[in-house]
């Protein structure tokens, strides 16, 4: 006797597949979907307070100091000799917070002259130096 065929011939494999078991399987799951989700959802309501977040971190400004192809330097466009560029620096390294320093430099500016003024920056007290130069084309 075979399972789901009515032929005379035992030779012939049952080609029906038993659903059953999948379908067992299926109705468990979705009962104990249905009986968690209630579970997951289940909070306590509470009126929160209400508050405004308001960032309190202050942008640094920015000092842009140029050298010239002859040593001439400038503070912001400004042109200041050796002892106005220290108390500059000096009277910037109080600022709190404390500003960022753009050092640009033209290409024929002796290296020497750069050293310099990165060395009065950094006695002055300002630790932040960056760099600006041009993409090459």
């Amino acid at each position: 006797m075979s399972f789901g065929t009515h032929f005379e011939d035992d030779a012939q494999a049952m080609s029906e597949i038993n659903m059953t078991p999948l379908v067992d399987v299926m109705l468990v799951l979705l009962i104990i979907f249905i009986i968690t989700i209630p579970v997951i959802n289940h909070s306590v309501k509470i009126d929160l307070p209400r508050a405004v977040n308001q960032p309190n971190q202050i942008k640094p400004q920015t000092i842009n100091i140029a050298i010239d192809h002859d040593g001439t330097v400038f503070w912001n466009n400004a042109i200041v000799d050796a002892s106005a560029l220290k108390a500059k620096i000096d009277a910037s390294s109080r600022l709190e917070p404390q500003p960022e320093l753009h050092l640009r430099a033209d290409r024929k500016t002796p290296y020497e002259r750069v050293a310099q003024v990165m060395a009065a920056a950094q006695s002055g007290g300002l630790s932040k130096i960056g760099f600006i130069t041009e993409p090459t084309p």
